[in-house]
């Protein structure tokens, strides 16, 4: 892919007080061409199965694809209930016309399972979730968590489990710019990447290891992430899909006009890459 070509989405993160029909309209008339809808915005989220299709519609009427609904959590942690949330996620992920499901790993410091006993559970998730995102059709993006107390923290990790399972059909990572920065990781897995994550961290005060989702940005010039290295990386090692902006602080989502701000952000992305 040129890396002129790149591809902007937005994730319902970027601002959470619109409604799924109004980041919608904002994505055709920024001109991005996907959206993450999510279930954690209160009562903007995807909650049922009329809101996943009245969304689908939208989407459709505008030529916006709908990319995901994020997310499962803890999807690594599987049990009875896991099962059915999976299947009411997949379920309305199916009546918006989306693509995949985004899948978060348990985060909790008082999680005390040894190496191996996370690694099967990683694997028994995977296994159980194919057969259930299998039935209609749709992929899983696993999005490892950087942060120090998460039980999958590296995206080696879970790229290994996909291979040993043989389900590279069915699940690629989400490469995330924050929680790449986060783990320390330096290796990049852009053709086992299916969507990529963007957000900005500019506080000189944290060290990496101490980063939140609170103190997550727009990506600017003050940016301490390297996104623009990360995605230079990404593109040149033939990664074309999303790059999708996910910014969780408040300061963000309290913005009064979030649509100069996520333009601006484009720009200097853009800008960063050499277009």
């Amino acid at each position: 892919m040129a890396q002129s070509d790149v591809k902007f989405a937005l994730n319902h993160m970027v601002c959470p007080r619109w409604t799924p029909r109004q980041m919608i309209d904002m994505a055709a008339e920024m001109g991005i061409g996907a959206v993450e809808l999510r279930n954690d915005v209160g009562e903007n989220s995807i909650l049922d199965l009329d809101a996943a299709r009245e969304a689908g519609r939208r989407a459709r009427e505008l030529g916006i694809e709908v990319f995901s609904l994020n997310a499962l959590y803890p999807f690594n942690i599987w049990s009875a209930e896991r099962a059915a949330q999976a299947e009411a996620l997949a379920q309305r992920l199916d009546a918006a016309g989306g693509r995949g499901l985004v899948l978060c790993p348990l985060v909790d410091a008082a999680h005390d399972a040894s190496a191996e006993q996370k690694r099967a559970g990683l694997e028994q998730a995977l296994t159980e979730l194919d057969a259930i995102l299998g039935r209609y059709g749709l992929r899983g993006f696993v999005e490892p968590l950087g942060f120090p107390i998460s039980t999958l923290r590296y995206k080696a990790e879970a790229v290994d489990a996909i291979r040993r399972l043989g389900l590279e059909s069915r699940f690629s990572l989400v490469h995330d710019t924050f929680h790449h920065q986060g783990a320390g990781e330096s290796e990049f897995y852009a053709d086992r990447t299916g969507l990529v994550h963007v957000s900005g961290v500019e506080d000189p005060d944290i060290g990496f290891e101490e980063m939140l989702d609170p103190h997550r940005l727009l990506v600017g010039e003050r940016d301490r992430l390297d996104n623009i290295g990360q995605l230079r990386r990404l593109l040149a090692a033939g990664y074309d899909g999303y790059v999708s902006f996910e910014p969780f602080a408040e300061t963000v989502h309290a913005l009064e006009d979030p649509v100069a701000a996520l333009k601006q952000s484009m720009a200097y992305v853009r800008a960063g890459l050499g277009h």
